[in-house]
């Protein structure tokens, strides 16, 4: 099991797994770009954790946590014309140097070059920054763990952020001076910087993206640790000064939402939207929104519904279209048993949030035999113009491994993109 999972499954699949209900059936209709590891020996890839990134002629862009050309992850493009290729395959150098399991999403540049993280790998084998270039040249931007006790940190679970002057930000989940994450700026140089170590009461395993404003902070959520216990919501200034902007668990019994395992978005006044895997009215997680002003509200709570059809777990973000509507997945729910013939086959949903509060399942996975459809979704989704969403399952699809290896899908019934 890749660490991502173990990262997150250990906040709420314990609960997840005990879940049980009568069928329910699906409430929108997904097509699939892409099914994993229906190549021999999953040359194709497998597991796609980290959702999809799109460029401006409509190609998609991933990684797969495994599969590949030798079993390590991959970095793969899907065409607009929905041709499928695999662009590079992790660990083609002597003990994996340049990388491996890549468990996050893709960031590009305005050349086309990708940017991404592996989780493991590296010539210390606790993970690396990369760049794919648009003719396919994979190169090791920076390995983690050079230094004693890896203080510059390790595993890095998250994608990256990627300023006008092209240095990235990221996060490590472990390493730094407590061996709790860190928050750090690789230059163009290759010369990293720890901008933060976390020690607990900032947060601690931070496994999500950064997003960054235009005056150049940066936001982001840990999972774990800060002064409520449960993760926060916090604020990197550009100065470099860090500061809590919640701490989540604050009122009684965590219905502000716990554990947070998703990156966040801004709108133009600057409020901040997310998810928690946990809390909530419920206990099955939350979506929130937390205003420049610090006030946080639980915008829903899932599992409202006796039979979790309206999902639960959350593990994704959300997106926002035009007008103020939010787009997200859940690991969970649907309104069946999803394990009873398969442990792997956890369900989860495509769900809309209105402006009013009104959730919908636009989408419930496993509506197919065997989860042909996918199962689990994970990673971010993105919207396009017409009102499409893409995104990714972990687990299901066609593929040749048990519970399946994951798809990319697309699903109709998005707003207008916001512009």
């Amino acid at each position: 099991m890749s660490k991502i999972l173990s990262a997150k499954c250990l906040i709420g699949c314990g609960l997840a797994l005990a879940m049980s209900a009568p069928a329910a059936h699906a409430k929108g209709r997904d097509t699939l770009l892409h099914s994993f590891c229906t190549q021999q020996d999953c040359a194709d890839g497998s597991m796609p954790e980290g959702g999809v990134i799109a460029d401006s002629a409509g190609n998609l862009y991933g990684t797969t946590l495994s599969g590949g050309a030798n079993g390590q992850g991959s970095v793969f493009e899907i065409s607009s014309g929905g041709a499928y290729s695999v662009l590079y395959s992790f660990c083609a150098e002597a003990n994996c140097a340049d990388g491996a399991g890549p468990s996050s999403g893709l960031d590009m540049d305005g050349a086309g070059n990708l940017y991404g993280t592996a989780s493991e790998g590296g010539a210390y084998g606790e993970g690396t920054v990369f760049r794919l270039a648009a003719d396919g040249t994979e190169t090791t931007l920076y390995s983690f763990c050079p230094q004693r006790r890896c203080r510059d940190g390790r595993i890095p679970l998250a994608g990256l952020v990627m300023d006008g002057a092209g240095n990235l930000y990221g996060t490590t989940w472990l390493g730094g001076e407590k061996n709790q994450g860190t928050i750090f700026k690789l230059a163009p140089s290759g010369d990293e910087t720890v901008l933060l170590s976390f020690k607990g009461s900032e947060g601690a395993g931070p496994d999500t993206n950064l997003i960054m404003d235009g005056a150049g902070n940066l936001y982001g959520t840990t999972s774990s640790g800060g002064s409520g216990g449960p993760g926060n919501v916090f604020e990197v200034t550009a100065a470099g000064a860090f500061k809590t902007l919640y701490a989540f668990c604050s009122r009684a019994n965590c219905t502000d939402g716990a554990n947070p395992s998703a990156s966040l978005i801004m709108d133009g006044s600057g409020n901040l939207y997310g998810t928690t895997m946990n809390g909530g009215a419920n206990g099955y997680g939350t979506v929130f929104e937390l205003a420049a002003g610090g006030a946080e509200s639980v915008l829903y709570s899932f599992c409202a519904k006796g039979d979790c059809g309206d999902g639960a777990y959350p593990a994704a973000g959300v997106v926002m279209d035009g007008s103020g509507n939010l787009y997200g997945t859940t690991q969970y729910g649907d309104g069946r048993d999803c394990i009873e013939n398969n442990a792997n086959a956890l369900c989860g949903t495509v769900f809309k949030l209105a402006t009013n509060g009104t959730e919908t399942a636009l989408y419930s996975f496993c509506a197919k035999a065997d989860c042909a459809d996918g199962s689990g979704p994970t990673g971010n989704l993105i919207l396009d113009a017409s009102g499409t969403l893409y995104g990714t399952t972990s687990f299901g699809g066609d593929g040749h491994c048990i519970g399946g290896c994951g798809t990319v899908f697309t699903i109709a019934g998005g707003g207008k993109k916001a512009k």
